[in-house]
């Protein structure tokens, strides 16, 4: 009966040795006598104690690597404090294991080395306003050199970039220069269009009257009322300004003024009735 149990614990033996039992998304590396042999897929599998070695086991699954804050120079020669996150996954566990020794250690170096790289092609202001297309040129330098480790750069993200003091300051006193000329500049525009608006209706206005005028000859009186009336009205309000400056005017001369300005307009009216009558 020895033997027999002898042989029984022998073959129990075996098979717990020769079992390997690999999770879900993992994958591992078979080495039999010191050699690459094969990769083990995740769920039961066996091999032959004391030929075959599991060498290395790892996830397929996406890891994160974080690169801790660091200084960077860029085109213009400031310093910048940047840091960022690396989403990445093995790809060929093969290639992971022997390709490279200390995997997430030459990413990690990798990493860092390309975000100063690329930031040293932008200045300041480049940098803040092309954040993600600095991403892109990043992630795809990376994965020209990842693919052969066997490992692919799923995404770079930059989470911060921070620069001096002093640079802060002028930028923010840029900012605020920059919003005070749209400011400037779109108040300089309402006036322009208010005054545009303004002789609009006063070219209205004096038709108008012209077209009362040529109906009706009595009203010139009235207009003559009116006009001193608004002479007298303007006159009033400048001097109750404390900036003003006060110039008078002739009455008499404006009465003629708007005279002229009237009787002209009456010309161009009769002028363009009687085009009107000879193209009839």
């Amino acid at each position: 009966m020895e033997p027999i149990i002898a042989i029984v614990l022998a073959l129990i033996g075996y098979a717990l040795g020769s079992a390997k039992l690999i999770n879900q998304g993992n994958e591992a590396l078979v080495e039999r006598l010191g050699r690459y042999h094969r990769t083990l897929e995740s769920g039961l599998n066996f091999i032959v104690p004391l030929v075959d070695q599991v060498v290395m086991e790892d996830t397929k699954r996406e890891q994160i690597l974080d690169i801790k804050p660091q200084n960077v120079i860029t085109k213009d020669n400031i310093y910048l404090e940047v840091d960022a996150v690396v989403n990445w996954r093995i790809t060929n566990i093969q290639r992971s294991f022997y390709a490279i020794d200390d995997l997430q250690g030459a990413l990690t170096q990798l990493a860092i080395t390309t975000l100063r790289e690329i930031i040293a092609q932008n200045t300041v202001e480049e940098t803040n306003v092309s954040r993600s297309e600095m991403d892109t040129a990043i992630l795809d330098q990376l994965n020209q050199i990842t693919a052969d480790w066997g490992v692919e750069i799923l995404r770079l993200d930059i989470q911060s970039i921070t620069p001096p003091e002093s640079v802060r300051r002028s930028m923010e006193e840029q900012r605020a220069a920059e919003i005070k000329s749209r400011a400037v500049i779109l108040e300089a525009e309402g006036e322009r269009q208010a005054a545009i608006k303004k002789a609009e209706g006063t070219m209205t206005s004096v038709q108008i009257i012209a077209q009362a005028l040529r109906s009706n000859p009595e009203s010139k009186d009235i207009l003559r009322y009116l006009v001193a009336q608004d002479y007298v009205d303007a006159s009033q309000k400048l001097s109750e300004s404390n900036n003003a400056k006060i110039v008078f005017v002739d009455p008499a001369n404006s009465t003629e003024m708007f005279q002229e300005l009237i009787a002209e307009s009456v010309n161009q009216e009769g002028n363009g009735k009687k085009s009107e009558n000879g193209a009839i």
